[in-house]
């Protein structure tokens, strides 16, 4: 039978890389004293090609002397840095831009210039080449990461793959094995553009410093369409983001590293969607800009489509509508296009001009883009006021503007607004571009064309424009791309959000329940579309009702109970949306008086905020809770942060549109709203962040009927997937997967477990786990079971279905836990802390490392090394057979894992002998009590083995050799011990003196030690006919050894 190994998969990318016009190479052929070297440290400290790149430096920039290339080549090799992604972005900015250097003109002067380090221009100019098993060391470490991507001798892409056929061997794995690459051969990353981890059929993409959940797929290779689905994923993202054109596409313009405050720096690079849509939206303002007699800039057209074209005429100014779901990152789709624009030559240093319709709008837009200032390759600027607005745009050239709708309204009513410019080069950015949210798009579009007769608009939305809406489609034109809730949802782009309507909880009278006119409009807080004589009528009478006395007392006690329940199943946050700065104010002080420890008056400190604006008129007690720009931007940088204790935040307008908080998965409406605003504001909670499965709406006013005429829209508009789905139908996934658990533990009585003492209850866990152990893989299934309802669980809180089954629900995580472990009193990984859904298991019973599987047993834990008779007579004594079973396995399997790295012989013998007792136990060949004696037999001879090395007076590294020549009877017979002890030690002497880094797999030292092994054993007079066989296993033998510093 052949076997599938990680190889397989490795051949297979090598293979498509070589389709795509790259040279592929074996790492161990260019190292280092090899015929084909291309690396010179003999120790592998060295990560760039050097000759290569130099190649590239002349080849690029053959007007620059020697003088200017050495420094370009210093300059690009020596960056210093505090932080690995601080080097990274210095020297992204360098494959970038360009090297700035100088030189000596012959007449002695200082010049200066710009070296290339990439052709973007002419891909085949560049030198590409994929290399596999490269090894690198630095410090203590030595690593061979699977597959590199070297772009002019620099390695710009990682690739760790594993085999598919092992199911311990997941693309998660992979990607920990990175993590711990970036962690320990740190200058290997300082040149990396991007990360790729597959099993060979699952593959993700992401970039340094990504968590695993921004590990995204990448769904087509040519933008047209997804790939099919018989296409393996690695295939698609190989040749999706690394045929030659795009991937340098990819480098220049889709990569940018976000300062995001506190000292934290984030790089992103864009997802597929993002990509292919910019390039689209690019190609379609060339169309949009042009006169009738230009030529067509067509050097992308057809290489990027995403969605339709707007199918508009030449030099029609409407660019496009660009649709992309809440959460799939419009923002920075936005600001990757405005940097592909301004660099395209076309365009010749256009102006951008960046309009959002309210002031909150244009910070949180504008702070995207100044933290991108890289990929704009300027800073953006905003306009204080009218004034200041027509100053910025009338430039002759260039510039990132940004301004909201209203600055574009004459002074007066009426008037026409003066021409500011009439070059076709400036491009007018509209963020939520639908009639609901400019208000009077009639208007707006006359003065902006008055103020920018030549100028093209595109639109960018979160939500679908109505079919009713001629006027945007007029401004912008139709939809050039298209990326909806089900594909976002299914890339983990963004989680679903569910709902639940509580208003029937709240047992209000008739006179306290708000009525709401389905035409009914709201007053915002901004100042800009203020409009007082609203506050007069029917949004007074309804903020009256919503805000009485009464109501909120019952909301304040409701919402507290609900947010702690949410809490307990899953850390987060949450945020109130209020109909009023009053109302806010007012349940701000009725929670405060239910929890006071959640208040405090310091920014920096307390659980709960109200963030609004407001004025020295407004009322004394609304004072505290007015903050200026600055100290929202603070209390921002709090509430996004998950490890802060700003939980709850409570606003009225703020922060509902643009504003990012991972953490956040329950929002509580107690707002009129509806179509873009609604949407716009749940999707708050629908952001990715660890193992969150979803986010949570609240309905505290009624508001199901807006939701289902959003969904409507959204339907008519092309949009697939929910926009909300109601919290029943998680519920009834969550009692799904509970009667799947149940049904796991028929006929076992756990009752003890909710009613009992401590003591009692702990003994009902190994009970428990000899119940599952007992049944066909009944740890598998309990493994998996359990975390799907944990998962649903944490979505359904707190639907009364879950008071029901919480207890149980924690029973079962209790046992999951205790199975779960690996081995007795190990701790729990990063990766495992690291997650929001949380273990609902009683603090009276369990610490957070989950009760002790030991413990549970009334058994001592065992010294692994040791596993003395004492011990093994207590688990022979145990009643619960399937759990001693269990508990024998876990020890010997990390026994034999241990050894496995010291002696191979002896680890593969216990291995093979335990797997056949398990196999027969698994198949009911054998019974629990059987496989028990089998077991703590081959414990002792495992002890014995141990001891056996003493005796012999050889090391543990001698013994390893020993024990790989003993394997053959007859060299015993004819040699006998003292001879194999002496060829022991002479072998692992010689392997001490010929073994060097990255030995495994360079085929010359490999025949030099397997020459140097058979003299040795010749010299003994070992069998001839054993000798191939026993030389074998000594390299063998030989690669474990020495594996701990060439994984």
């Amino acid at each position: 039978m052949t076997a599938f190994t990680e190889s397989v998969v490795e051949d297979a990318a090598l293979s498509w890389f070589e389709a795509l016009g790259y040279r592929v190479l074996h790492g161990p052929d260019i190292a280092f004293g090899e015929v084909r070297a291309e690396r010179s440290d003999p120790n592998y400290r060295d990560v760039v090609l050097e000759r290569r790149l130099r190649q590239a430096l002349v080849r690029l920039n053959p007007d620059l002397p020697s003088e200017a290339l050495e420094d370009a080549y210093r300059k690009l090799t020596r960056v210093d840095a505090p932080s690995l992604l601080e080097g990274n972005r210095a020297v992204h900015r360098l494959l970038v831009d360009g090297i700035t250097v100088e030189y000596r003109r012959k007449d002695g002067s200082i010049a200066g210039a710009q070296a290339r380090v990439i052709d973007f221009d002419k891909p085949d100019n560049n030198d590409w080449l994929a290399v596999n098993q490269f090894t690198v060391s630095e410090g203590q470490h030595t690593r061979r990461p699977d597959v590199l991507l070297f772009v002019n001798g620099l390695p710009l892409a990682v690739i760790e793959l594993k085999n598919p056929a092992d199911e311990d061997a997941t693309i998660w794995s992979a990607y920990q094995q990175l993590q711990t690459y970036q962690a320990q051969i740190p200058s290997f990353f300082s040149t990396n553009v991007a990360l790729i981890i597959s099993d060979g059929v699952q593959a993700r993409i992401g970039t340094l410093g990504a968590g695993k959940e921004w590990f995204k797929p990448w769904r087509t290779i040519t933008g047209l369409q997804d790939a099919a689905a018989t296409l393996s994923e690695l295939q698609v993202v190989l040749e999706g983001v690394f045929e030659k054109r795009r991937f340098l596409d990819l480098v220049r313009h889709f990569v940018v590293f976000e300062d995001e405050g506190q000292g934290k720096l984030t790089k992103k690079m864009a997802g597929y969607h993002q990509f292919h849509a910019v390039n689209v939206a690019v190609e379609e303002t060339l169309r949009a800009a042009r006169h009738e007699t230009e030529h067509r800039a067509a050097d992308l057209l057809g290489q990027y489509k995403a969605g339709h074209q707007s199918g508009g005429e030449p030099g029609d100014r409407r660019v496009g509508v660009v649709w992309h779901t809440q959460g799939s990152g419009k923002s920075l789709t936005i600001a990757f296009y405005a940097g592909r624009v301004i660099l395209h030559p076309t365009m010749a240093n256009p102006t951008i001009v960046v309009l959002t319709d309210r002031n909150d709008l244009d910070d949180q837009l504008f702070g995207t883009f100044a933290r991108c200032r890289d990929l704009l390759r300027q800073d953006p600027v905003q306009a204080t006021d009218r004034a200041d607005l027509r100053a910025k745009l009338n430039v002759a050239s260039g510039g990132v503007v940004f301004t909201t709708i209203q600055k574009f309204f004459p002074e007066e009513k009426g008037d026409r607004h003066p021409v500011l410019s009439d070059r076709r080069n400036i491009v007018v950015i509209a963020d939520e571009a639908h009639r609901s949210q400019y208000d009077f798009i009639d208007g707006f579009a006359r003065h902006m064309r008055d103020a920018l007769p030549n100028a093209s608009f595109i639109g960018f939305t979160g939500t679908p424009i109505e079919k009713t809406d001629a006027n945007t489609r007029a401004v912008f034109g139709d939809y050039i791309s298209i990326y909806d809730i089900q594909r976002a949802v299914i890339d983990r782009a963004t989680v679903p959000i569910y709902y639940e309507s509580r208003l029937a909880k709240l047992e209000l009278k008739a006179s306290e329940r708000p009525r709401i006119d389905p035409k009914f409009e709201e007053a915002t807080e901004g100042e800009e579309v203020e409009r007082k004589e609203k506050l007069k009528t029917k949004w007074a009478q309804l903020e009256a009702v919503v805000g009485s006395e009464n109501r909120i007392k019952l909301i304040a006690r409701d919402l507290v109970d609900h947010f702690e329940d949410r809490l307990a199943a899953m850390d987060g946050k949450a945020m109130v949306v209020c109909m009023s700065r009053r109302i806010c104010v007012e349940l701000y002080r009725e929670i405060a008086a239910l929890r006071p420890q959640w208040h405090a008056d310091a920014d920096d400190q307390g659980s709960m905020k109200v963030i609004m604006t407001g004025s020295a008129s407004d009322p004394i007690e609304w004072q505290s809770h007015i903050r200026n720009k600055k100290r929202r931007e603070d209390m921002a940088l709090r509430f996004r942060a998950p490890k802060d204790p700003f939980r709850l935040v409570i606003v009225r307008d703020m922060w509902l549109t643009g504003f990012d908080a991972p953490s956040l998965h329950t929002m509580y409406i107690d707002k009129p709203m509806r179509g873009h605003g609604l949407m716009q504001t749940i999707a708050r909670v629908n952001r990715v962040f660890k193992d969150k499965p979803g986010g949570l709406v609240v309905d505290y006013l009624g508001l199901a009927d807006e939701l289902k005429q959003a969904l409507a829209t959204y339907t008519e508009s092309g949009g697939t997937g929910k926009t909300a789905i109601d919290q029943t139908e998680a519920v009834a996934v969550m009692l799904e997967k509970y009667e799947i658990c149940r049904g796991l533990f028929h006929g076992f009585n756990w009752s003890r477990w909710t009613t009992g003492k401590p003591q009692e209850r702990l003994s009902v866990l190994p009970a428990a786990q000899e119940h599952i152990l007992k049944q066909q893989d009944g740890k598998a299934r309990l493994l998996r079971a359990v975390t799907e309802l944990s998962q649903a669980f944490a979505l359904a809180v707190p639907h009364e279905e879950t008071f029901r089954i919480r207890d149980d629900v924690g029973f079962f995580q209790a046992v999951r836990a205790v199975l779960a472990k690996s081995m007795p009193g190990e701790r729990k990984t990063d990766e495992e802390l690291d997650q929001a859904i949380r273990q609902i298991i009683s603090k009276a019973v369990v610490s957070d490392e989950i009760v002790d599987i030991f413990a549970a047993a009334g058994l001592k834990k065992p010294d692994l090394s040791i596993l003395s008779d004492e011990f093994l007579a207590e688990v022979r004594g145990m009643p619960q057979k399937n759990l001693a079973v269990e508990l024998l396995r876990k020890l010997l399997t990390g026994e034999i894992k241990v050894r496995s790295r010291k002696n191979v012989v002896q680890a593969k013998s216990f291995a093979e002998l335990l797997e056949q007792a398990v196999r027969k136990y698994q198949n009911r060949a054998i019974e629990a009590a059987q496989v028990i004696e089998e077991m703590i037999g081959l414990a002792k001879d495992m002890r014995r083995a141990h001891e056996r090395g003493e005796r012999l007076g050889l090391t543990e590294e001698e013994m390893a050799f020993y024990d790989a020549l003993e394997t053959n009877d007859s060299a015993v017979k004819v040699l006998g011990d003292e001879t194999l002890r002496t060829i022991a030690r002479e072998v692992a002497e010689a392997v001490r003196k010929n073994v060097t880094i990255d030995w495994t797999v360079r085929e010359n030292v490999r025949a030099q030690l397997r020459v140097i092994v058979k003299r040795i054993l010749r010299k003994y007079g070992y069998p001839p006919d054993k000798q191939e066989k026993a030389t074998q296993t000594v390299l063998e033998q030989a690669e474990v050894l020495c594996a701990e510093v060439t994984v």
